[in-house]
């Protein structure tokens, strides 16, 4: 004669564990999948304010267009924000980078390659001369960056002389407004374009699975299979979808390769490399990552340094979409750029972010953008909105800590 009591331990450890396995894991990554399902929902929402247009091949490109430039320094800003710091001076650095490019390409005629380089350059030494005062000055990165942010926006106009200067070279602008050439020539669809997107989507399939197996042969948590699989053919069926809709316009952007390996390099970085953890242990607490032997300083100043850089590229690919350098490049951008960070999932309090997360959170907010412009939304009605939707999320990121 069975036990009762047995009977009912079995149902509670069979039958009803994997229902209590999934509630932990939707309650422990609520964020991570609430931030992906909230694109979504989105996205949707103004493909149907908008007729369609959202999601038509020619938006969609402009779409990439206007947001790579914020999707670039998205990933610089989260390991900044990751360490504990803020970095106010990043759009003051973009439109100074692409001013100092106009200067040397258009008024003194260098060949793009060295101007390019010179560009990079200039922007890891202004990342390093912030990073310096923050990390071996201990003086506050909002202070530091606030500053940065006046002396750049000066000696933008003092390059430009407070006026425009441009065109510049073909193939300069090719960085921001050319696109993967079509080998097999086609008329409607760039096939090269859409082999790139199907290889894409096979090879985040391979290594998504491969990754779960290693995760599993090491004895590590890994989220439930059924999550597992409708993430991976989320992100499969998303990239398949929109390389097909990018083929039949012009195919894939050059910039939007650039972000994609960037993505990549730095997604890899966070998660896979000793630098990259020890990024979060010292925005999580950088008094214990300093006992534990992490050189804090030298750390905090190479995040300076590598959002320098890539404030600089945002700034290149920037000016090559305008094919101009204005005095008021650049203006608002570190807004969005901080924005797009604190929507994808990082904390105000530093040691948490995703790479993935600061991009989704940046998609968040060029879809608001381009969907409210498309419904002729007025631009002060679209700053209380995006400035009420970051509230929003700083505020669910601080209700959840303190929970």
């Amino acid at each position: 004669m069975s036990d009762p009591v047995a009977s009912e331990q079995a149902i509670a450890t069979g039958a009803g564990a994997p229902a209590r396995l999934h509630a932990g894991f939707i309650k422990n990554n609520l964020r991570d999948y609430g931030m992906l399902l909230s694109l979504v929902a989105i996205m949707a929402l103004f493909q149907v304010l908008t007729d369609g247009t959202l999601l038509r091949p020619l938006n969609l490109t402009n779409l990439v267009l206007q947001n790579s430039y914020i999707v670039i320094m998205a990933l610089g800003m989260l390991l900044v924000i990751v360490a504990g710091h803020i970095d106010l001076s990043v759009g003051s650095v973009c439109g100074f980078v692409g001013a100092l490019a106009a200067v040397l390409m258009v008024s003194y005629g260098w060949h793009f390659v060295p101007a390019t380089a010179v560009c990079l350059v200039a922007g890891g030494i202004v990342g390093a001369a912030q990073g310096w005062f923050v990390a071996y000055g201990k003086i506050p990165s909002f202070i530091v960056t606030l500053a940065g942010m006046l002396v750049f926006k000066g000696l933008t106009l003092a390059l430009l002389q407070g006026q425009s200067i441009g065109p510049f070279p073909v193939e300069f602008q090719r960085l921001s407004s050319g696109f993967i050439p079509d080998v097999f020539d086609g008329a409607d669809l760039r096939t090269t374009s859409l082999l790139i997107g199907l290889a894409a989507a096979v090879a985040l399939g391979v290594f998504s699975l491969r990754g779960r197996a290693r995760q599993a042969k090491y004895g590590m948590e890994n989220e439930p299979y059924a999550f597992f699989i409708a993430k991976t053919l989320l992100f499969v069926a998303a990239i398949v979808f929109l390389t097909y809709l990018l083929s039949t316009y012009k195919g894939l952007p050059n910039v939007l390769i650039v972000m994609a390996l960037l993505i990549l390099a730095y997604d890899f970085v966070t998660r896979r490399t000793t630098v990259g953890r020890r990024i979060y242990a010292l925005g999580g607490n950088e008094k214990a990552a300093r006992l534990s032997g992490i050189k804090t300083e030298r750390l905090a100043f190479l995040t300076f340094v590598n959002m320098g850089v890539l404030a600089a590229l945002a700034g290149l690919v920037f000016a090559a979409r305008l094919n101009t350098a204005t005095p008021k490049a650049g203006l608002g951008f570190e807004l969005d750029v901080i924005a797009a960070c604190f929507i994808g999932g990082a904390s105000a309090s530093g040691g948490v972010g995703k790479v993935m997360g600061a991009v989704i959170g940046a998609f968040v907010m060029g879809v608001m953008n381009n969907g409210m412009s498309i419904l002729g939304i007025g631009i002060d009605y679209q700053q209380v909105i995006k400035g009420l939707v970051l509230l929003a999320a700083v505020f669910i990121d601080v209700y959840n800590k303190n929970k």
